[in-house]
């Protein structure tokens, strides 16, 4: 699915993309260049056709390279995902050219949003209505990746003040009273251009908000959302198995545990894949969580097994220097929101 270009250039600065920002914006570039932005969407809309789940492949693709790179490719092309399953709209028409083209970045400031669907959070944005049928908005995002410097749209959801219904909006870093943090001082992937966003009395016109009953579209997008997200764990997951493989001898004794694992992770990938397609993870949330709780936990099991084949050279540098960083990746799975532990909190308030 990547030509050979985009895998060389990944595996090349793989190491830097993990520890560096300098590169950020070059890599929203690079992966707009191959056309990854594209895929899944109506050639109507500018898209390349096919479906979410060549989407999902495509992030998978990019993961078995780079993490960081898949984590930027998932926030841009869910922001591109929620802003084509909204209805039609003037800001629709103008963003998705530049968003498709990777000239303006779309970042998904959804965690919180996400808590709040489950009962797990307030919603950290509020809004007054200004009195022209606009919104004055403030608040916080503590983090959003793909906050490109040189400009870029944030989807969150706004609490109106007085308790109305919250809505679906999209701010532009060019707005009066955005504020952009430097970025986020992370362990692993510091290239993915992920910051929080302040808001101070920003006022947003009526065409900025994306829809306006977030209780009835966010149940119906999480499944995209999350199948999107599991790309990401997938393509590691699989690069994980594949490094595993490469290491392993006829007859070696943790071969029985690569097999294993490589046959639960055709498992997870085919009911991910069977319930995104059939849309039964909008009626059945509580599968979808489950499935995701289990990629993560395969990965971590997948990372300790090539640590154990690759042996004392793991921990050298830079023989173990792609071990290291796939761990690093690795360490994130279980903490990109929804967490495990939020999944699991959602799981435990499903009827049995």
């Amino acid at each position: 699915m990547l030509d050979r270009s985009l895998r060389e250039w990944l595996d090349e600065r793989a190491a830097e993309l993990d520890r560096s920002g300098e590169r950020s914006h070059a890599l929203l570039q690079k992966l707009a260049e191959a056309n990854l932005f594209r895929i899944g969407i109506a050639p109507a809309s500018g898209g390349s056709g096919g479906t979410l789940l060549d989407a999902i492949d495509a992030i998978s693709a990019v993961a078995r390279h780079s993490l960081t790179a898949a984590f930027m490719f998932w926030g841009h092309r869910t922001y591109i995902d929620i802003l084509t399953q909204a209805p039609e709209s003037a800001l629709r028409d103008r963003l998705l050219p530049d968003l498709l083209a990777g000239r303006l970045a779309g970042a998904t400031g959804l965690s919180n949003a996400m808590k709040f669907l489950s009962g797990l959070e307030e919603l950290q944005v509020g809004g007054v209505l200004d009195g022209e049928g606009g919104w004055r908005l403030s608040g916080q995002l503590y983090w959003v990746t793909n906050l490109q410097t040189r400009g870029f749209q944030a989807v969150t959801v706004v609490q109106p003040d007085g308790g109305g219904e919250p809505f679906i909006a999209s701010i532009g870093s060019g707005l009066t009273g955005v504020s952009r943090s430097d970025d986020l001082a992370l362990m692993a992937m510091q290239g993915s251009a992920t910051a929080a966003l302040r808001f101070d009395d920003v006022a947003l016109e009526q065409d900025g908000v994306i829809h306006p009953v977030a209780r009835a579209f966010l149940p119906a997008v999480r499944p995209r959302f999350l199948g999107l997200q599991c790309g990401m764990a997938l393509g590691l997951a699989e690069r994980i198995l594949d490094e595993c493989r490469d290491r392993l001898s006829d007859g070696h004794v943790l071969r029985d545990e690569w097999q294993a694992l490589t046959r639960r992770y055709r498992q997870i990938r085919s009911d991910i894949y069977a319930g995104v397609e059939s849309q039964r993870f909008v009626q059945q949330p509580g599968e979808l969580f489950h499935l995701r709780i289990g990629l993560v936990e395969l990965a971590m099991s997948g990372i300790q097994l090539e640590l154990m084949l690759t042996g004392g050279r793991a921990y050298l540098s830079p023989q173990g220097d792609g071990t290291a960083r796939r761990w690093r990746e690795c360490a994130f799975l279980p903490l990109v929101t929804p967490s495990v532990v939020q999944l699991k909190q959602q799981l435990a308030r499903l009827p049995s």
